[in-house]
């Protein structure tokens, strides 16, 4: 369900691949490797909506993904969500500052967008090519992942590096979330248990 109700966050909270990678691994990268991988029927989400981000839009997803993550917990995967979801939804969104789920929905992939970008260890920008090859770089010295996984995940992130996400128009949005990554990352790491 996640992967129909938020493209982009949802990729950002891949599991660590055979518990080797940290939160680096959860880029929106990895995961549209892994839907442009995926058979002919999946649909893939449209382009991005790229918008300048505020705090208080920032405070808002991070005041709302608590009850998002509830609802979308319960929702079948990879199926819409019914009249009543989308209502759920859309109240949550109201009630965090939002217009609608779709006004949500944007927020946090506009969010994703820079998070993939983010290294995890230096807390800095660094753009979405560098941190995939951060990882190629990780999972060729993990000595511990399974040859199998290994040959999986550098796939995966090889076909991403032929994908580039699309550059952030809005620099100001790398500036924000950068100064809230620790709570942001926090919360998508709330998002995988």
């Amino acid at each position: 369900m996640r992967e129909f109700i938020r493209p982009a966050v949802a990729a950002l909270t891949i599991a660590c691949l055979a518990g080797s990678m940290s939160l680096i691994s959860n880029s929106p990268a990895l995961a549209q490797a892994k839907q442009q991988a995926a058979p002919p029927a999946a649909q893939e989400p449209p382009p991005v909506k790229q918008i300048a981000l505020t705090d208080k839009q920032i405070d808002g997803v991070l005041a709302a993904s608590k009850d998002m993550d509830a609802l979308t917990a319960k929702l079948p995967e990879n199926a819409a969500p019914d009249a009543k979801a989308v209502a759920q939804l859309d109240a949550i969104a109201k009630k965090n500052g939002f217009a609608s789920f779709d006004d949500y929905n944007n927020v946090t992939d506009n969010i994703g967008m820079v998070m993939s970008g983010i290294d995890s260890t230096t807390k800095k920008y660094v753009g979405n090519e560098a941190v995939i090859k951060a990882q190629i770089a990780q999972i060729q010295a993990d000595k511990k992942m399974a040859p199998k996984d290994k040959k999986e995940a550098l796939a995966d992130l090889n076909d991403a590096l032929k994908n580039p996400a699309p550059a952030i128009q809005n620099k100001g949005n790398i500036d924000l979330v950068v100064k809230n990554y620790d709570k942001l990352a926090a919360s998508m790491a709330s998002d995988q248990n």
